[in-house]
């Protein structure tokens, strides 16, 4: 991991910093298009093959990705391809979210609950979720049952966890000790 980590981190910043320049929303579809094509295990085994060129690689992603690319991710897409760095593309994609993030004052927050939360009570808790974070939150909301009740909430390396399953592992670990 961390060794992805290390190959994306040059990749992810470069492309931060042309598309910080123009639209940095354009690269993020283009980069999030890019990565999930180059994911593909087919794909990837396709790129192996030494009768395959780096050419109809190219071709293939462009044409699988289903979205235009900009000068600069074409770029980016062929200096991948070249330098046999095809699988790092996602994690590229991530750092590169990252730095926008970061760019931005934003940080992507993953809120798991026990139950479906409605459309109009999320504006509130993603509102309590930002004053108590202290900053602006993009918000995932994933259904876990197995919290029981409450909520989850991961912000980068932060966890806040209000479920009930926490409680009582709390209680059973005070209960033990």
């Amino acid at each position: 991991m961390a060794e992805l980590a290390t190959l994306a981190r040059p990749y992810a910043e470069a492309l931060f910093e042309v598309a910080a320049k123009g639209d940095v929303h354009a690269a993020s579809q283009q980069v999030d298009a890019l990565a999930a094509v180059a994911a593909d295990d087919q794909l990837r085994q396709f790129a192996d093959s030494p009768k395959v060129t780096s050419q109809e690689v190219f071709d293939l992603m462009t044409s699988v990705a289903g979205i235009p690319l900009s000068l600069t991710l074409q770029n980016l897409l062929r200096t991948v391809i070249d330098n046999g760095r095809l699988t790092v593309l996602p994690e590229i994609a991530a750092q590169f979210h990252a730095l926008a993030n970061a760019g931005a004052g934003v940080s992507d927050a993953t809120v798991s609950s026990a139950f479906p939360i409605e459309a109009s009570q999320l504006p509130g808790v993603v509102s309590a979720l930002e004053r108590r974070f202290g900053r602006r939150l993009n918000v995932t909301v994933a259904v876990e049952p197995a919290l029981i009740g409450g909520i989850r909430v991961v912000v980068g390396d932060e966890v806040m966890d209000t479920s009930v399953k926490a409680r009582l592992e709390q209680m059973r670990a005070a209960l033990t000790a």
